[in-house]
Order: structure tokens, then sequence, then C-alpha cells
């Protein structure tokens, strides 16, 4: 749908998009509305053209891979694209983030997310977490400082600990996480374009961290100690308690101890470390500071807008702040107030997440078509066309083991309990091979050891193609229609009916090698399992 607008709307738009954060819609708006709202302001500023929305098919296969991290079935999907029923994209999500499947995905979102080339994991804790609805200040809280029922710390501490080996790391990385902010290169220096960024907004930060140590892997934290660093001049500094925006936390006086006294606490920590008990709680906490200090929405909600830009990115492709882990005054957001309103939205509504991913996934911004058929493609920031973004490992390890099952295993008049179980052993079956798959990034391009896995790998062909009844493969080569078997692969696989190009194509190649039914249709599941759209979400 082309959209083409006088001046005078054009101008007037533009001064609409531009207001102070005083005139953010009122609280009382759902997100989603909010969203097409600021969304389409901009776009009808800059005079840009967007795409339709997708269609039945597409929408729901998103949807779907980006709530429960897998495609439909073909009942799944044959019922959705069925339905008259006006309001059955609503009904689609609030019946997808019920699902345990929904608990699952966002574990495994969140497990990369907040643990990603540690070589640890919070699945133990995150399951605990999102099963109960926790929200994310609680979480954020948990992660820092520990669960008051896990003295063990083998759950949410497991943030600190996987990296309290290099104290620098743990800094820059929860900056990053929590606040989307990496004050990596203050370390060395100021930022030569950031004023913000300065070393002592990084020994700052760092200070939050600096009493944490490791007693045989349980975390602790000290009274005492300071972070001292040398500026670019030469000059030897302390580095006060300081956050992000230059707040200075203030402390009680910390005394070193002696000689003596620092003997004692070794000897005490030894014999916790043989008992396997965690250190003594300090009587003023650093971390528990920065916890304070970040969920103060005066402090330019760096907290809230941080966790708003990356759901934004996962659901999108893109985030309001690009990079992600830039999100500092010299960077501001594609849309301000749209990210302002939703920051404190979140706030407001308690920072519950699955409100901002129901939001999201409602609005027209989200369900606009990848394909744009326009004269002048909009600029990506302006989210005027629908991003095609790869699927995570799990995704893609769970729709190979989807696409190629026998539809026959998940029948529409399936109980939901017994469907549930099935696709929980089915996901369990897929995660084998989400090892295989690359973690899509920025600038993403499939790599030569999954072109190779496909194409050599004879394990693709014992998992994926093998003629057997509870296969895909088993149940089209029982059947002699050319134009039926192909149907039924796309349908599998795809989540819709072929296109017309599409059919005679691969029942032209199934009528080349009819005489080898069986490999012929061998070949058609693994050039839809292995095609692009069935790569990406698109």
């Amino acid at each position: 749908m082309r959209q083409r607008h006088s001046l005078l709307i054009v101008l007037l738009s533009a001064a609409a998009s531009v207001g102070l954060a005083d005139d953010l819609l009122p609280v009382d708006r759902t997100p989603h509305e909010v969203i097409d709202h600021y969304v389409q302001a901009r776009i009808v500023a800059a005079g840009a053209e967007t795409s339709e929305l997708a269609d039945d098919a597409n929408l729901l296969r998103r949807t779907m891979l980006d709530l429960v991290g897998r495609p439909p079935t073909v009942a799944e999907a044959r019922t959705y694209l069925e339905s008259t029923e006006p309001d059955k994209r609503a009904q689609l999500v609030q019946r997808l983030m019920a699902t345990p499947g929904y608990v699952r995905h966002q574990i495994n979102e969140f497990d990369t997310l907040l643990m990603e080339g540690s070589g640890k994991s919070l699945r133990e804790y995150l399951t605990r977490a999102l099963e109960q609805q926790r929200p994310w200040d609680q979480m954020f809280r948990d992660l820092l400082l520990g669960e008051k029922d896990d003295p063990a710390q083998k759950g949410a501490l497991q943030f600190v600990n996987a990296r309290i080996g290099d104290l620098d790391k743990l800094t820059n990385e929860s900056s990053v996480i929590f606040f989307g902010v990496n004050v990596t290169c203050a370390k060395c220096h100021d930022h030569p374009e950031v004023a913000e960024w300065t070393q002592d907004r990084f020994y700052g930060m760092k200070s939050f961290f600096s009493r944490t140590f490791d007693n045989g892997g349980l975390s602790g934290e000290r009274d005492y100690g300071l972070v001292s660093f040398k500026t670019t001049e030469g000059e030897e500094k302390s580095a006060k308690l300081t956050f992000l925006t230059g707040q200075v936390i203030e402390e009680p006086t910390s005394k070193t101890p002696s000689d003596e006294e620092q003997k004692a606490e070794k000897k005490k920590l030894e014999e916790l470390k043989k008992s396997k008990q965690p250190p003594p709680a300090p009587r003023f906490s650093r971390r528990e500071q920065l916890v304070e200090v970040a969920l103060r929405t005066s402090e330019d909600n760096y907290f809230a807008k941080a966790i708003i830009n990356k759901i934004w990115y996962r659901l999108l492709g893109r985030g309001l702040v690009m990079p992600i882990d830039q999100m500092h005054p010299e960077n501001p957001p594609s849309h301000p107030q749209l990210l302002e309103w939703l920051a404190r939205d979140l706030v407001v509504n308690g920072y519950d997440l699955n409100r901002v991913v129901q939001g999201i996934v409602l609005s027209d911004t989200y369900a606009r078509s990848s394909r744009f058929t326009g004269a002048t493609a909009p600029a990506v920031d302006l989210f005027a066309v629908g991003q095609i973004r790869p699927l995570t490992p799990m995704q893609y390890a769970v729709s190979l083991r989807l696409g190629s099952t026998n539809p026959d295993q998940f029948p529409s008049s399936m109980p939901p309990e017994e469907f549930a179980k099935q696709m929980l052993g089915l996901e369990n079956a897929a995660r084998g091979y989400s090892n295989k798959f690359e973690q899509p990034r920025d600038g993403f391009q499939i790599g030569v050891a999954e072109a190779l896995l496909f194409s050599n790998d004879t394990r693709v062909r014992d998992d994926f193609l093998r003629d057997a009844g509870n296969t895909l493969v088993g149940k089209l080569a029982k059947m002699e229609d050319p134009q039926t078997i192909v149907d039924t692969a796309f349908w599998n696989v795809m989540g819709r009916a072929p296109d017309a190009e599409e059919r005679t194509v691969l029942i032209r190649y199934y009528q080349q090698r009819q005489d080898r039914p069986v490999e012929a249709c061998q070949h058609i599941v693994w050039a839809l399992l292995t095609s692009a759209q069935n790569r990406f979400n698109y």
C-alpha cells in the first residue's frame, strides 16, 4: 500500500513527532496503539511508503516463531487461515503466551541474552523466574544479588559467578545487558565522541563490582577496597561509586583490615570454602547500591530503556537505538518519544515484559510484510517494512524437526495436554542440533559449516529424510499424486500452500524422478527444509 501525503500533512506530522517528553501519549493507551502512532508519524514525516501488512500465513509463522520458538503445525496453520474471527490475531497471541512453549522460548532467549559466551547457563533459574512471571526489576535484583532461598548460589548468581574471574568483563557485560551501554573504551581513555563516557565513569561503574570475589565457586563481597586507575595524563585517581549518569553514591568510609585481621578473614573463608558455604554478606553492598540507583526512574531510565530496546531488536530485527549497546546521548533513538513512552509504561506496569512483547506483536508495525514493492525503499530505521531475521539456533533446529515430522503426529483433535507433551519431546529432540548453528548477529551470513552439514552429514538424512511412518518423507512416499505430494510437503514445512510457480516447479521435478519416488520425496523435503524461507523469519 503506497502512502503519499501533502506537504502540509508532512509538516504537521513532523511537528508532532518531535514533541517533548511531557507531551507523551497518555498512560491509558495500549502499547500497540502507541507503537503504531509514533512509527506512523515518523513515516509520514519522512514522506515514505510502507509495505502492505503480511498475509495471514506469513504473520502466523512469524508470530509463532517469536512467541513459542517454532512454526505452526499443519493443523494450526489451516485452523488459523480458515478462521473468520475478526480478532483472531489477538486471540492467537493471547493463546500462545499462555502456553508452556512460550515460557520455554523465553528461557532460551534470556539464557542467550544473559549468558552467551560465558560457558554457563541460567536455565534452572530462568525456568523458575519465568514460570512465576517475575517482573524484570526482580530478575535484575536476583541476578546481581542472588535469591534469598538459594544459599548454594546455584541459580541467579551464576550471572555474577560466571564472570567473577574478570571484573572488567563483569562490569562491561552488566552495563551492556542491563543498561545498553558498552563502557569498555572508557577503560583506557575518555570516549573521543561521547563526553559522558570518561574513565571516571568506567571505573565508577567497576567500583560497584570491585569488592566482589570468588571463594570456591561461591561469590562474596568485602566491606573494603577501592578502585584506583591512572588517567591518560598519568594522574593516579581513586574511583568514586558512580552510575552511568554521573550520579555519585555516598557510602560509609571503609577501613582496610590489619594484617592479623586479614589472616583471620582468610582462615574463615577457607573454612567456608570447605563446607561449601557462601561468604558472609557485607555490611554495605556496592552491588545492592547499583540495583537501587538503576531502578530510580529519574536516572534517565537506562534500565527500562535497555530491555525495551533489546526486545524491540529481537522482534523487529533492529533496535530503536542502534547499535543496541550504544545507548548514550550522542546516539539518540530513531523514535525518542516511543522509547520514552514504552519505558514509562514498563515501570508503571511493574516491569511486566509480557506486556511489552504483546504490545509489539499486536502492532501493525510488527505485522508489515518484508516484501516492498514501492518505488523507493524507505530507511530501515523507519520500520516501514518488515525486516528479514535469521532464526536462532533453537528456532531453526525445531523448525527442521517439526518440518520433517509426519503431520499426522499433531492432529487438530489432539488434547492440549497431549499436544504440549509431544511438542516438548520434539523440542528436546531438536536441542541436539541447536549447537550446530550460529547465533545470529548484525550482518549474519550462513557459514560454510552449516552448508556442509546439510550437504555432507549423513545424520541430516537419517534424522530428517528417513522413509518411516513418523516422518514427512514416509507419508509422502505412500502418495501417488504429484500435486498432493508437493502441497503436503509445503504445508508441513512452510505452513502454507505453494503458489502456482512453486507447485509447477516441484511437480515437474517429481515427475522427472518418479521412477525413484522415495528419493524424489527426500529431495523435495530437503530443498524446503534448507531453503531461505525456512532459515529466516520474514
